[in-house]
């Protein structure tokens, strides 16, 4: 794969318990090219999470190498890593995490903002992206105003508003009923492609990994 958007080589995470060594990343190798949706398919307690926690530079303790976009993260500092996660990466959790003060259209101006685009660019964009995702007569309502299924939208929406190149999103239909995640999940697949960014997507619903590109699968700290 040339000048894949994630390279991860050699990966590793253990933790100490009780005087004993628990390995939860055994070695792992992965690539993920522009463009290209990933399955990261495996049992709740297979280390899913703790990869994309890796990828996404959210804790330390991890031995191998992350590039992202073509840049190595291992010897970032926090500041280093802080640029990484906002100019480059987008993240989708199970629970949506919206800012519940804020309407629709304001969480997902406020991470542009940050990267210092005028109100009127990040209000733009976040229109287009929730108009897109079906959220055009909910721009201006509030997190508790809005279904699970528009909540989790709002937060696709904020995961792409910065045109990341990498989306990470773990479990991101977990907390749906299954035609509410199914519809959720064709969106956020559509909106991706349409955007032209690549993702990473942990779930333990082998249906749902089968509507990605590849599908990987992580069995006791290895990917098969």
């Amino acid at each position: 794969m040339n000048n894949p958007v994630l390279g991860v080589s050699d990966l590793t995470r253990s933790f100490s318990q009780g005087g004993q060594t628990i390995e939860v990343l055994r070695g792992v190798d992965l690539q993920v090219g522009a463009g290209e949706i990933v399955a990261l398919l495996g049992p709740s307690g297979s280390g899913k999470s703790t990869l994309l926690q890796a990828v996404g530079l959210l804790e330390g303790g991890f031995g191998g190498s992350i590039l992202i976009d073509g840049e190595e993260t291992a010897r970032l500092n926090a500041d280093g890593r802080t640029r990484v996660r906002r100019d480059k990466l987008g993240f989708v959790y199970q629970f949506h995490h919206l800012l519940p003060d804020f309407n629709a259209t304001e969480n997902v101006v406020l991470p542009q903002m940050i990267r210092d685009k005028t109100r009127a660019e990040a209000n733009d964009r976040a229109t287009s992206l929730l108009t897109a995702l079906g959220l055009g007569h909910r721009l201006t309502h509030r997190p508790s105003q809005l279904s699970g299924g528009e909540q989790q939208r709002v937060a696709v929406a904020r995961a792409l508003a910065n045109q990341p190149a990498l989306v990470l999103a773990d479990e991101p239909t977990g907390n749906l009923d299954e035609a509410t995640a199914d519809v959720v999940l064709a969106e956020f697949l559509r909106l991706v492609r349409g955007e032209g960014t690549a993702a990473l997507v942990a779930t333990h619903n082998e249906r749902m990994a089968l509507k990605m590109d590849r599908v990987v699968r992580l069995h006791e700290g290895r990917l098969a």
